[in-house]
């Protein structure tokens, strides 16, 4: 049945689809499901789901039943989303749209399915984008912000993948999250600053100096007292006089235009890295001095106490692999065509691989994607080493430029020195610790020679996963 109103619910909704398996192919949209909620009670009015026969069943390949379930027996005799636009655009049209990546994900696949189909899209009055929420008003304390993560960290079951259970799985994390951010409001300050966090925003760093000026709390007072159970997972919201103030809202129902998603390994928005000190080189290896059967791909805690983990590329001491590779020469410079959700350039270049280079970056990629395979993941998987096309042995890479968790707008978290020859001693001039983008822009260029400082940091996200080369440093020659 199709739900009905007067168009003040708020319609979350989900979208199951295949995994395209070529270039140039589309997402089907395999399963729509939505529920109604009353804005002013929280509670859930009406509910519609529906699987969809997709034009071509051999797109749904075992990747895509991997990831949500649905085989072509399932949907081969359902009807077509042509035959269910209507109910579709009468539950999404005139009302708030809510849901985990709606923006870059499930509002695209639903205005692509109606251009297929000769129609006009529904069109929303706002949108409420909990990925985008919640990592801005909850911060990373939840990890990657996957609602499978935030479902597990607050203890409400598995996701499965199915859009009905997710929507409605979406609409209690957001309930619990709301619930936190009330609560912390009303906590007094010298309790959730002994509570464990996870995040480190500028505006918590704020709160902090202002009660460590203020209540000063000794390190032995601290490390000894036993968290709350409902703080165990609490940390500050913001520096704001009421962290849950709900006008806040407003900014994000947002109806401006969306932006459609771009599949290019740069969209993947994994949170900011957090920074290294780097000034010298201990930790950091050339790869001609890593052996690499020493090398491999762990599960460890995404922090300390944490029940959740994530995949970390480390030598056989189980320290982790962080790579000093000198004399890179850069192929293409500075790219920042790509934006975060505080609308920071993310930066990156590519460089050229010399063979043993290449070798560990090889084995990092198969131990770190065996990794994700035996964990379930059925992301697409991209490799570390870019294949040049038109040029035979040409192997090169993308080194990402981290962003600084300091709060501003075009500053990174990657130290510059200046290599510097004085008689027969190399030595190394620190530039910049917080470089802007223009900075960066002027310096590495195409034929730039550089010695980069990088970790490697795994990553499963948007149906992607692979390796990022991070930059901690980068000398320039």
């Amino acid at each position: 049945m199709v739900p009905s109103g007067d168009g003040s619910e708020i319609a979350f909704f989900d979208l199951e689809t295949t995994i395209p398996f070529r270039a140039g192919q589309k997402h089907e949209i395999l399963e729509f499901g939505s529920i109604l909620v009353c804005p002013k009670k929280l509670v859930e009015l009406r509910s519609y789901t529906q699987l969809v026969r997709p034009a071509n069943l051999n797109h749904i390949t075992d990747r895509s039943v991997n990831c949500n379930g649905i085989k072509r027996e399932d949907v081969k005799s359902k009807p077509t989303f042509a035959d269910i636009a209507d109910d579709v655009y009468n539950i999404l049209h005139g009302r708030v749209w809510a849901g985990h990546n709606i923006l870059r994900f499930d509002i695209p696949r639903i205005r692509e399915a109606f251009a297929e189909i000769g129609r006009d899209p529904p069109e929303p009055k706002g949108t409420i984008d909990s990925l985008v929420l919640l990592t801005q008003k909850f911060g990373r304390r939840a990890g990657d912000m996957k609602m499978a993560t935030l479902a597990t960290y607050f203890g409400i079951g598995n996701q499965t993948h199915r859009s009905l259970d997710d929507v409605r799985m979406n609409f209690e994390v957001l309930k619990y999250c709301a619930t936190v951010l009330f609560l912390e409001s009303s906590l007094p300050d010298e309790l959730i600053e002994n509570s464990v966090t996870t995040t480190t925003t500028p505006e918590t760093s704020s709160r902090r100096r202002r009660n460590t000026r203020t209540s000063p709390v000794s390190e032995e007072t601290a490390e000894s007292t036993t968290a709350i159970p409902i703080l165990s997972f609490v940390s500050p919201a913001g520096s704001q006089s009421n962290p849950f103030d709900m006008s806040t809202l407003g900014n994000e129902i947002t109806s401006e235009t969306l932006q459609p998603d771009v599949p290019t390994m740069e969209e993947e928005r994994n949170q900011p890295s957090k920074a290294i000190v780097t000034s010298d080189q201990e930790g950091f290896l050339e790869p001609g001095e890593i052996s690499i059967p020493s090398i491999k791909a762990v599960q460890v805690p995404l922090y300390h106490g944490s029940q959740i983990t994530k995949p970390q590329l480390v030598l056989g001491d189980n320290k982790p692999l962080q790579l000093r590779c000198p004399d890179l020469k850069v192929r293409f410079g500075i790219s920042g065509k790509f934006m975060d959700n505080a609308g920071r350039r993310k930066l990156n270049f590519v460089i050229d691989l010399c063979p043993s280079l290449c070798n560990v970056l090889q084995e990092c990629d198969s131990a770190a994607k065996t990794i994700s395979v035996d964990s379930g993941s059925g992301s697409e998987w991209n490799p570390v080493i870019i294949p040049m096309k038109g040029f035979l042995n040409s192997p090169t890479a993308r080194i990402h430029i981290p962003i600084g968790l300091s709060g501003d707008v075009d500053r990174y978290a990657a130290e510059i020195h200046q290599r510097e020859l004085s008689g027969a001693a190399t030595t190394h001039k620190r530039i910049s610790s917080n470089p802007s983008a223009e900075e960066l822009e002027s310096l590495v260029n195409p034929g730039t020679v550089l010695d980069a400082f990088l970790s490697l940091e795994p990553y499963d996200y948007q149906q992607r996963a692979g390796i990022r080369l991070v930059a901690r440093k980068l000398v320039i020659h």
